[in-house]
């Protein structure tokens, strides 16, 4: 026995240099297999190599409808609603922030329309006339859009429809996509690079006293797989796990994630305010999204309405005196034209809006308040599905940083 122990001694004594370097390599394995399986999970933002067979897309990226279904399903059931977006907005205040450029907007809709129905006729009118026409029709216009918006707040649902056009804005760039998870994960993933260092080292410590006192070939490439997929599935679970905060060893220990939420809240709200749900995003989502059919009814039956109190009586024979038809294409082509210009105009009410609806704060407060569980739905939805290819990759990779370390070892020892 005691020969033995001299004989390791006096080869560690001899060798020394290489014996240490074991740990130090395992330190790198399980830093570099993270940094790898962190890139991973966002890169490249669009597929590289050849489809089927070879290459790879980013998890995150890969599967942007899903992970932008679950972000949004969080944010929509339990953070905010649709009416919650719109109901801060004052209709009237709205209508009187547009009234300049809606005039400017309304002058050209009726001189189109009134060319377009009445050839001959409105060119036949003097300015004065046209010019009063025109003032009429303005003065009403701004009145008419914030009864619009009324009966858009009094039914949000219908015209609004908040979960499609985030999902939409984040399958369309996966890049933010990528940010909303980055940002919101950012000392988490910082963790996870760091941690292999010092996991990795400490099993490295263990690999070399194997190596040293078996010379085994195997002990470095099987060190190298339980290194990177140990330390990768660790580090994993030190994020989320436990959900609720426990005592270990007298050491009080909770989910990095779900530790720092008030921190985490502040960034996650800053960017979807933003990015996602901005006062143009929304108005361009009611104007233009899958409802805007809704909204150009509203725009019509308000329309009609204005037309039979300023025509009253007479409104069969302007009926008559332009056609059933022609008077309802009128009033559809009137509406259309409103709604082309009404984006461009809603531009004057966007600072009001964001101070009106300050997004960033109504998400950070809701946010504090979810329970641990629910928060974690946050981010947990881009490790969950596909983390195994994640543990799997570091585990593959330090096999093969193991299998060369062998071949070193053998090398210089000789």
């Amino acid at each position: 026995m005691g020969a033995f122990l001299d004989g390791i001694l006096a080869d560690f004594g001899e060798h020394w240099p290489l014996y240490v370097s074991i740990p130090i390599v395992a330190a790198l394995i399980g830093y570099t297999t993270k940094l790898v399986a962190i890139r991973m999970m966002f890169q490249p933002v669009e597929f590289v190599g050849i489809k089927p067979f070879l290459g790879w897309q980013g998890i995150v990226p890969k599967r942007a409808a899903r992970m932008a279904s679950i972000a949004c399903d969080t944010m929509t059931e339990q953070l905010i609603k649709p009416a919650e977006v719109v109901a801060r907005l004052d209709p009237q205040r709205i209508a009187k922030e547009i009234e300049k450029p809606l005039q400017a907007a309304v002058e050209d809709i009726v001189r189109d329309v009134a060319a377009h129905y009445q050839p001959g006729l409105w060119e036949s009118l003097p300015v004065g006339m046209q010019r009063l026409v025109i003032q009429r029709v303005q003065a009403e216009t701004p009145r008419m859009v914030a009864a619009v918006l009324e009966l858009i707040k009094s039914d949000v649902d219908s015209v609004f429809d908040l979960k499609g056009m985030v999902v939409t804005a984040l399958v369309k760039d996966k890049r933010l996509l990528n940010r909303i998870f980055q940002e919101a994960g950012d000392k988490e993933f910082k963790f996870i690079a760091r941690s292999g260092i010092f996991f990795g080292g400490l099993i490295g410590v263990i690999q070399m006293v194997a190596w040293v006192l078996f010379k085994f070939p195997l002990i470095m490439p099987l060190f190298g797989l339980f290194t990177g997929w140990f330390t990768d599935w660790l580090a994993l679970r030190m994020i989320f796990y436990p959900i609720e905060e426990r005592r270990y060893f007298g050491v009080r220990w909770q989910g990095l994630f779900l530790k720092r939420r008030g921190e985490v809240a502040e960034a996650y709200g800053a960017l979807i305010a933003k990015e996602i749900i901005t006062p143009h995003n929304v108005i361009e989502a009611v104007l233009h999204g899958p409802l805007s059919d809704r909204v150009l009814g509203l725009i019509q039956r308000q329309l009609d309405e204005q037309l039979g109190r300023r025509v009253g009586v007479g409104k069969p024979l302007v009926v008559f005196a332009v056609g059933s038809k022609r008077y309802q294409d009128m009033k559809l082509n009137i509406a259309e034209k409103i709604m082309d210009k009404l984006p461009d105009t809603m531009r004057y009410i966007e600072d009001y809006a964001t101070d009106a609806m300050d997004i960033r704060n109504v998400l950070v407060t809701k946010m504090k308040e979810l329970s641990p569980r629910e928060f974690e739905g946050l981010l947990r939805p881009a490790f969950q599905q596909d983390e195994w290819i994640l543990i799997a990759t570091g585990a593959v990779l330090g096999f093969a940083v193991g299998e060369a370390q062998v071949l070193l070892l053998e090398h210089f020892a000789a």
